[in-house]
């Protein structure tokens, strides 16, 4: 049934503002949907980054419980007895839709009305993969731009033709309502959901937990066509590494060359091969998610933040900072910062992704 379609090579991300809108001290409440014919790798990505979120004394961050309608549902390998039944969808913060194995397998009416009635108070919901499948069953992505895995793009498309259906990226926030590619791409999702909830410090150390890179935006394409390996080819890893470690130095296309021991015009073309964007997109975006974790952990003022993350100065680490995070430095500072006598009056090493 799923049709092949054009490679990703333009990319696209919804523009997104942290919020909380959670009572104070307690849990975020994540129900995990689950249905006959459901993607086990699908489901158990939500509740594996969600439910590995600690706080610093290792109470959890989210409350995951996973739903159905019967006691039991059949995936393609296994069938699973499901502890909760449809009412945490009631008064859960978020609704993780994982995806479905088989496009045509029906999918219960009630399970349906109760994602549908969770979306109508409110309510964020995302899915996975061709879990858009089962979201827009319920009429939440009529008018809106989104994603699924880009085998199934075109018969999303066709099924819905009021979805604005974007084969070409990793996931798209439309702000509560969100959707994803497949495989990892629904990691990114899940980790970009823990940053707007709980900011970048509580994403990077959920990525570590979960042995995953951060550094993949929303707007990466999904499949990127590799180019036969030449026999000197080698990963893009270890220069990914040393970047991180150096976002205070100029790192200019020739620097990174030199260290890559490659000419501006191969490292250009290999690195979008094999990361999915520039090497200029990548820094960005590492410099911005230290700035991130130095507001949230520091009491730096916003010029020594710039300096610290390897922004030439404030004004352009704002500019960065608005594209990418869809906010201002002491906005995100008012959100997501420590208390001010928990912060670091000092420098401390932050850990690299």
């Amino acid at each position: 049934m799923w049709q092949t379609g054009p490679v990703a090579e333009k990319t696209f991300f919804a523009g997104f503002k942290p919020t909380r809108t959670r009572a104070a001290g307690r849990p975020h409440r994540v129900a995990v949907v689950a249905f006959d014919g459901v993607v086990l790798g699908d489901l158990s990505t939500a509740c594996e980054v969600f439910g590995c979120v600690r706080d610093g004394d290792g109470r959890a961050r989210y409350e995951v419980r996973v739903c159905s309608v019967a006691d039991a549902v059949r995936s393609e390998y296994v069938t699973l007895n499901v502890p909760w039944r449809l009412s945490p969808l009631q008064r859960a913060d978020t609704v993780m839709v994982p995806g479905i194995a088989d496009l045509d397998r029906a999918v219960p009416g009630a399970l349906l009305r109760a994602i549908r009635r969770a979306i109508d108070r409110g309510a964020r919901v995302a899915s996975i993969c061709t879990g858009a499948f089962v979201l827009a069953a319920t009429g939440a992505l009529d008018g809106l731009r989104a994603t699924t895995h880009w085998r199934g793009a075109s018969e999303l498309a066709r099924r819905h033709p009021r979805i604005d259906v974007d084969p070409n990226v990793l996931y798209i926030d439309n702000g509560n309502v969100l959707t994803s590619a497949g495989g990892a791409a629904g990691f990114d999702l899940c980790l970009h959901i823990v940053r707007l909830d709980l900011g970048a410090e509580a994403a990077a150390q959920a990525a570590r937990v979960a042995v995953m890179p951060l550094e993949r935006a929303g707007g990466q394409a999904q499949f990127i066509v590799h180019e036969p390996p030449a026999g000197d080819q080698t990963s893009m890893g270890p220069l990914l590494t040393w970047i991180g470690q150096n976002l205070h130095r100029e790192l200019s296309l020739p620097v990174i060359a030199r260290r890559a021991a490659m000419s501006t015009r191969t490292l250009s073309r290999r690195f979008r091969e094999q990361v999915g964007a520039t090497p200029a997109q990548w820094i960005a975006r590492a410099r911005v998610r230290r700035a991130q974790r130095l507001l949230e952990t520091t009491g730096f003022a916003v010029e020594r933040v710039a300096s610290e993350s390897g922004f030439g100065s404030a004004a352009v680490m704002r500019e960065h900072f608005g594209e990418i995070v869809g906010n201002t430095p002491l906005a995100y500072r008012r959100a997501f910062g420590r208390p001010t006598d928990q912060r670091s009056p000092g420098v401390r090493q932050l850990p690299h992704m």
